[in-house]
């Protein structure tokens, strides 16, 4: 009789049942897993560190006043990297000159994920005559190089004698604006997939807004290929941005970037004789397109397993 009185009274425990990881953890663990890409954020974290921390350690200043006969040293232990011709300390420009170039990079990168994600959204709800607008221009935007635009504007700019401080907004603009459409096609080609899903289905019964459905449901599914694109779009951005101030076309002095400081060696003479005033600028731009390409490829097969190799 005791027996059965236990046996009524025991409780049967189940094990703790656990909880599936979110797409995105699971995404994150597979990023640990690369090592080469983990390295490359590693860089670029020391990077950013080296460019927006690195100038509130110097003692030297970018208002200091030029020195002309301090001009042209070689590295010492006063100056780690040289001075250049007007006597200003190399390696507090070569900083400087990051946060400008990693800047437009980035404001370019935004320009062109706002304006690419939007249109190949809506080019990709709405498909029929919306679609083939935007995607006709996207192609005509495609078919014309755009560093010969890049150029043309640049020179156009040049002429008019912009102000450099608001030069350098307008570059962003201009580069982020010349690299949409290569985003609008990806989101445009997900689009069309999602849209017939079941839960685009279900939308549709609730009699939801357009608007609501586009970027309350649809983009959010995207985020994965934009986020590949736009790091991607930094290091494309960092690149145009420092072959146009290498030309005198992009960020101009008194505003510091890698490129004008790379144009510094426009002579045989600093080319080869000093050395100290283009290849740390030109390492760092090497180490950051590289670092970026690196963690895009590894973001690329987290967020996106099917594009394994």
């Amino acid at each position: 009789m005791s027996e059965a009185v236990v046996r009524s009274n025991a409780v049967e425990v189940k094990p703790p049942t656990k909880k599936p990881a979110s797409p995105w953890r699971l995404a994150l663990r597979e990023m640990r897993k690369n090592k080469l890409a983990m390295a490359g954020f590693v860089v670029l974290i020391l990077m950013f560190l080296f460019c927006f921390v690195g100038p509130l350690l110097s003692p030297y200043s970018i208002n200091d006043a030029m020195n002309v006969r301090n001009g042209n040293k070689p590295p010492s232990a006063q100056h780690w990297l040289g001075t250049d011709k007007v006597g200003r300390d190399v390696l507090l420009r070569v900083m400087l000159a990051g946060r400008t170039s990693l800047l437009v990079g980035i404001v370019a990168m935004m320009v062109s994920v706002a304006i690419g994600s939007t249109l190949g959204a809506i080019a990709g709800y709405y498909r029929g005559w919306v679609d083939t607008i935007i995607m006709r221009l996207a192609d005509i935007i495609m078919s014309i190089p755009s560093l010969p635009i890049l150029i043309i504007l640049g020179a156009a700019l040049s002429e008019l004698k912009m102000d450099p401080a608001n030069r350098i907004y307008l570059v962003m603009f201009i580069i982020g604006f010349l690299s949409w459409p290569g985003l609008a096609r990806l989101v445009r080609g997900q689009i069309l997939m999602l849209r017939e899903q079941e839960f685009m289905q279900a939308a549709e019964v609730l009699g939801l807004r357009d608007r609501r459905k586009i970027f309350r449901h649809l983009l959010p599914n995207t985020v994965p290929i934009i986020i590949v694109v736009a790091t991607l779009s930094v290091a494309n951005g960092i690149l145009t941005e420092s072959v146009l101030s290498f030309l005198g076309l992009g960020v101009v002095p008194p505003t510091p970037s890698w490129g004008n400081m790379i144009s510094a060696a426009n002579s045989m003479i600093e080319f080869q004789k000093r050395p100290w005033l283009w290849i740390p600028p030109g390492v760092c731009i090497f180490i950051t397109v590289v670092a970026i390409n690196v963690m895009g490829d590894g973001l690329r097969d987290a967020l996106d397993p099917k594009s394994k190799r």
